[in-house]
């Protein structure tokens, strides 16, 4: 069996990790690897930016966002993107890497997990349902649908 772990993004793999794509159909529903690396940048209190390895393939990139004094309860404890390389889908990488955030959240002493997902043909809101999240009635400033996850 493939093992299965997360790695921070170093000099060594920024580039590999900007390389990776998701499926051309869900290009509308989540940012590119370089934006998420931007933003993470921009905010390195929060961000919690992860790449997906199986053995030595690098599969996908996760981030989470942890700013447990954010004033806005959905953003405390975030899972802010999730890419899995379009080749590597439907292996159990995207749920490893979820549950891996979930793990961070607890870790950090959260009681829950937010995700927000665009609604439509290529949405990954199935996905997100699966894992255990449950919509919450809000709806982000990008027009989003919020969903959260007790721990």
């Amino acid at each position: 069996m493939t093992t299965l772990r997360l790695v921070e993004i170093t000099v060594d793999n920024v580039d590999d990790a900007c390389d990776l794509k998701v499926a051309k159909r869900q290009r509308d529903y989540v940012s590119s690897v370089p934006r998420s690396l931007a933003e993470a940048y921009v905010q390195p209190d929060i961000a919690w930016p992860r790449l997906v390895y199986a053995g030595k393939k690098l599969v996908g990139f996760v981030m989470a966002a942890f700013d447990p004094d954010n004033p806005a309860d959905t953003y405390r404890h975030y899972l802010w993107r999730l890419n899995i390389a379009a080749k590597h889908q439907q292996k159990g990488y995207g749920r490893f890497a979820v549950e891996a955030v979930l793990a961070e959240a607890r870790r950090r002493d959260a009681e829950s997990v937010t995700v927000s997902w665009r609604p439509g043909k290529h949405s990954p809101e199935p996905f997100y349902l699966r894992i255990g999240f449950q919509p919450t009635g809000e709806i982000d400033d990008d027009g989003e649908i919020v969903g959260r996850i007790r721990l």
